[in-house]
């Protein structure tokens, strides 16, 4: 355990609009600010120009979450200017990344307190187009969307690397032996529980009304799924494959934030913290299997945290799809009935940006539900990565 060990004292995340949906009118730079406000308005005894350090995940970047969204995200939510903040692009896992960066700040004395999140809105993405290397070509140009997936892709990178992530599931699902009906049925689950939970009033703790937007709750969840409805559902990436719009994380708009500090730090903050970093787990593979990656990296986390899977009692694993999540529950020693027990992306949606600071928030949430002492966060990543955060319960 490091001399100073890393606390989260707060987690909250806007709800989850669909691509074009609720939040498709909302810029960019203002979502990011919603959480983070939320955060600081929940904690009223916190100054906040005792905030040493902002970090903020995002994977575009290529529209109005240009020029650090993490500063832009503290100076519209009204921090102090001298807060300073970054941005950093792991794709899928931005925003756990974030929170394994703002950890290690405290860990190691450099912040006693910072903030960590994540924003993306997938609609509002936009088009690009290559510079031309010389004024007034005479052909025709193609705008490239950024919304998800590879764009502008370097010619010298070898193909098999530049493979989309859902042909890539397909082959991780031809290579463990998923089978559609696996996929849909956790598809299912998912949609079920997220609804269970909504329902049950679980979310409401941790969520930070859009201003100016209805959207009381995440949009894309379908409490009317069923297995017959999921079954009718084509192949998106191959002919003859598995992999569907059913079984597969939507496009998605939203924020999350976290808040992060030493034990010293409670004072300050003015509350208790919630969780301990206990761990955390980085891990790199073939980019076709990328789904595969949170394995390793949650195997890693684990053993730098001194603990097993036997000590674990719930995993927040990301939905990308249904398939690398089944591989990745398959290869460890877990019962699925601790996994995902809230509903997970596949329902709840995945604003890539975002999601890493959503499974905290809700794994967090789970632990103290629960009385759980140790929980797992995991995501997977395109290009072949993956990130995992052990986290301890020591809530009352």
């Amino acid at each position: 355990m490091p001399a100073t060990s890393a606390y989260i004292y707060d987690a909250v995340r806007t709800p989850f609009g669909r691509f074009g949906g609720a939040l498709a009118d909302v810029r960019t730079d203002d979502l990011a600010a919603v959480p983070l406000r939320g955060l600081l308005d929940r904690s009223p005894d916190l100054d906040p120009a005792a905030v040493d350090e902002v970090v903020y995940g995002n994977a575009n970047g290529a529209g109005e979450d240009n020029r650090n969204v993490g500063r832009m995200a503290v100076l519209l939510a009204g921090m102090p200017v001298t807060v300073p903040a970054t941005t950093v692009n792991r794709l899928c896992g931005s925003s756990l990344d974030a929170a394994m960066i703002a950890s290690r700040a405290v860990e190691t004395g450099d912040a006693h307190v910072a903030i960590a999140g994540g924003v993306e809105s997938m609609t509002r993405a936009p088009w690009v187009l290559p510079k031309p290397r010389r004024g007034f070509p005479a052909g025709d140009v193609t705008a490239v969307s950024t919304t998800l997936g590879w764009r502008l892709v370097n010619p010298a990178m070898p193909e098999p690397y530049v493979i989309s992530n859902g042909l890539a599931t397909e082959r991780l699902a031809a290579e463990y032996g998923i089978s559609r009906e696996r996929q849909d049925a956790f598809a299912l689950r998912s949609h079920q529980a997220a609804d269970e939970a909504w329902r049950a009033g679980f979310y409401d703790g941790h969520l930070v009304a859009v201003p100016g937007v209805a959207l009381a709750r995440d949009e894309g969840i379908r409490a009317d799924s069923s297995l017959d409805t999921l079954a009718g559902l084509k192949p998106a990436f191959a002919t003859t494959g598995s992999v569907t719009a059913g079984n597969s994380s939507p496009l998605s708009d939203g924020a999350s934030a976290v808040l992060i500090g030493s034990e010293a730090a409670a004072e300050r903050i003015g509350r208790s913290p919630l969780a301990r970093i206990a761990g955390r787990g980085t891990a790199a593979n073939e980019p076709w299997r990328f789904g595969y990656a949170p394995v390793e990296a949650a195997n890693g986390a684990l053993q730098r945290a001194g603990l097993s899977w036997s000590d674990v009692g719930a995993v927040e694993l990301n939905e990308a799809f249904a398939a690398q999540s089944l591989a990745c529950l398959d290869a460890w020693p877990v019962d699925p009935a601790i996994v995902n027990q809230r509903g997970g992306a596949i329902a709840i949606g995945h604003p890539l940006g975002a999601s890493g600071g959503r499974i905290l928030a809700t794994l967090i949430a789970v632990l103290r539900q629960s009385g759980q002492r140790y929980g797992v966060a995991a995501i997977c990543i395109g290009v072949g990565q993956g990130l995992a955060v052990v986290v301890e319960n020591v809530a009352p």
